[in-house]
């Protein structure tokens, strides 16, 4: 797993929602939840994969009409990096809505 080397506070937001879920989260869900548009979240993941922070998936849904849907979950290692950027920069962070419960919860 490579360092991220440009955090900036989309990343964060991506971060946060990914830290915040128990479960892999589809794309249209870490939009919502990051509060960023699609066009800034998916090169936010494709490079959070590529550093080795996360992986993905096109899981068959049968049950689900539609289009199928990109999943995404933070490694173990991407998990703990994360928390570990999230609690530095918490101090910092400036949001226009309250993320810090993760934060308050979120063992490194």
């Amino acid at each position: 797993m490579e360092p991220i080397q440009r955090v900036t506070p989309p990343t964060l937001d991506v971060l946060v929602a990914l830290v915040e879920s128990a479960s892999p989260m589809w794309g249209l869900q870490i939009i919502k939840d990051s509060g960023r548009n699609p066009g800034t979240v998916y090169p936010i993941l494709e490079r959070l994969e590529s550093l080795g922070w996360l992986t993905s998936d096109w899981p068959a849904e049968p049950e689900r009409s539609g289009p199928r849907r990109h999943y995404y979950e933070l490694t173990a290692e991407g998990r703990k990096a994360a928390v570990k950027l999230l609690l530095e920069r918490a101090g910092s962070r400036v949001r226009s809505s309250d993320r810090g419960a993760v934060l308050g919860g979120a063992q490194a």
